[in-house]
Parts: structure tokens; C-alpha cells; sequence
């Protein structure tokens, strides 16, 4: 059975999102790319948030919704990092334990930030972490289970950004967002819907896991070869069931680059604006420079900040 049955935010949950999120997550910065580029390009910066990701705002979100007698047995959630950082940063401030189910390729940075706010980390392998994101369920553990995705309250969470977007930007066409999930470019698009229906909201995906361009093009969910990569924020073996519905009402389409495209734009996000973005942060910018996102003006969400500094090293001096 799938773990829930997500639904898209209203405006009047966004807002109230974005209200409950005041004093825990920051209001990042909307800046304007410095590189060469034929269209006028803005950063939406959400590795300025104090995880370097946007995944406080989900997290932050649907445990402070939470009936504290469900937590009172701690939170429990599934992540490839940035997730886990989320949730464990709000466990603290609720004060309540947190357990996070980590697949084995996840990067050492990322676990130890987890550890460092207090979570308790259990690696799996990558089959057995992806059919817990299926399920929902970690089985032989008790507590509240957060799913990193499907799960209406972290998309509402999610969704802020694009209001805060909204808010600053008045002549825009595209948004362009990492699609993991689709738990924050479903999030995203339910907010720029809600206001601006014409704009375009694309969710961008890497050569090496690209399910959601094999699902659109195959009309159904389908399974994809996935192969781990740098790019370890996004990408899976399939679209998740759940998110299925929200993906084809809300995204206009998907966009894939190349790993050599996405180090690329590390390295240009580093040199023109001096951001420093992990794999699947800097997926949006590489979409919009290959040119297959259109023209106009675009925002690219950099949805995160956290990479091994070895693995920012070797993409730096040309290697993948």
C-alpha cells in the first residue's frame, strides 16, 4: 500500500506554512546568476538555509502540525541526507529523539551533520532504503514516520518557496527545480499555479537517474537503470506511485542533463556568483544553460549545499 495519499496545498495551507515556518527557516535570497547566459537567469539560494537545504521547511512544517502525543515516541524518517538533517534540527527543537534510515551511498558529510544534530543514523542498502520510501514503513521500529516526500504537510512546507519567489520576481517564465521525489517541484508548482498559472514550472533531472522523464514519456510509472553518481539529492528507480497524480497535474515537464552539464555548473555557480551547490543544486542552473528549459526570464532553485569537500574538490579540478 503506498504510504500516503499526498495532496496539492491550497494557498491558505501554503500561507499558513509559511507562517508556521517563521523563526525556523530563512527567507533565502532571490539573486541574479553573474555568468554568461542568453536569458536573464535568477538563483533562488535555499543552501542559505541553516541545514544548506530547503528540506527545514518540509520537516519544519509537518512536525510542528504534529499532535505532540504522536511524537511522543520520537520521529523516524527515510533520507539520503538532507532530509534527515531537516527533520533532525527540528527533533531538537521539539526535543524528542530522531532516527533516520540512510541508503549506503549517502555521503559522509551528510551523515555526520545528522549525527551532529542529534539523530541516530541506520545505513541500509540502496534496495532496502527505496522500498521503505515505497512503503512508508521501517519495520521493527516504533515512533512517528515522516516521509520525505509523500506527505501533504512537507509539500505545503516545500511550497513556500515558490510564494516567496512569487513575491519578488514580477516578470518570470520558467521555474526550474531538482526532482528527487517531486516533493518540492510539485510543492513549488502548486504555489506558482495558484498565482501565476502561466508560468512554467519544470523539474530537472540527471542522465544517470531520470525517472520522471521515462514516466512522462511512457504516460505511466516505469523503472529506470539508476546508477549512483555525485549527484546524490535526486534521482531514484522510479517515480514514486503516490506522487504520480500531483506530478502530472502540476509540472509542465521534465528536463535531464548530463553529469559533465552538472559539474559544470558547480563550477560556474562557484566562479560568477560564489554559491556552492551540491550535485542536485546545481541541476536547474545546468537545465536552463543547455538551453532546453526556453528562454525568458528563468528561476533555478538551489535546492542545497551539502557535499563532501573531496567530492566539491575533484568536480572543481575537472574530474566526475
Amino acid at each position: 500500500m503506498p504510504p500516503c495519499d499526498p495532496t496539492a496545498p491550497t494557498l491558505e495551507q501554503i500561507e499558513g506554512a509559511r507562517r508556521r515556518l517563521e523563526g525556523l527557516a530563512v527567507r533565502t535570497p532571490l539573486v541574479e546568476y553573474q555568468g554568461v547566459a542568453s536569458h536573464p537567469i535568477h538563483l533562488k539560494l535555499e543552501n542559505l538555509q541553516p541545514i544548506r537545504s530547503f528540506k527545514l521547511r518540509g520537516a519544519g512544517n509537518a512536525l510542528r502540525l504534529a499532535d505532540p502525543r504522536d511524537l511522543a515516541g520520537g520521529v523516524i524518517t527515510a533520507s539520503a541526507g538532507n532530509m534527515a538533517q531537516g527533520v533532525a534540527y527540528v527533533a531538537r527543537e521539539l526535543g524528542i529523539s530522531c532516527r533516520v534510515v540512510v541508503p549506503d551511498h549517502a555521503p559522509r558529510a551528510k551523515l555526520k551533520a545528522i549525527e551532529r544534530l542529534g539523530g541516530v543514523v541506520q545505513e541500509v542498502p540502496f534496495a532496502d532504503w527505496w522500498q521503505i520510501m515505497e512503503t512508508g514503513r521501517v519495520e521493527g521500529e516504533q515512533g512517528f514516520f515522516l516521509h520525505p516526500v509523500c506527505d501533504s504537510a512537507v509539500i505545503a512546507g516545500n511550497a513556500t518557496i515558490g510564494l516567496e519567489i512569487l513575491d519578488e520576481l514580477e516578470v518570470l517564465e520558467t521555474v526550474l527545480i531538482p526532482f528527487g521525489g517531486g516533493g518540492l517541484s510539485c510543492g513549488i508548482a502548486a504555489a506558482v499555479k495558484a498565482r501565476r498559472p502561466d508560468v512554467r514550472v519544470l523539474a530537472c533531472e540527471v542522465e544517470t537517474a531520470a525517472p520522471l522523464s521515462r514516466a512522462l514519456a511512457a504516460r505511466e510509472v516505469c523503472a529506470v537503470d539508476y546508477r549512483p553518481s555525485f549527484v546524490d539529492g535526486i534521482g531514484g528507480r522510479a517515480v514514486l506511485e503516490p506522487m504520480w497524480p500531483l506530478v502530472q497535474e502540476l509540472l509542465d515537464g521534465a528536463v535531464v542533463v548530463s553529469l559533465e552539464e552538472c559539474a559544470e555548473a558547480m563550477r560556474l555557480l562557484i566562479r560568477h556568483n560564489c554559491v556552492v551547490a551540491e550535485g542536485a543544486g546545481a541541476v536547474p542552473l545546468a537545465a536552463a544553460l543547455s538551453g532546453r528549459a526556453g528562454e525568458g526570464p528563468v528561476v533555478c532553485v538551489v535546492s542545497g549545499g551539502n557535499i563532501d569537500a573531496a567530492t566539491l574538490s575533484r568536480v572543481l579540478d575537472g574530474e566526475l
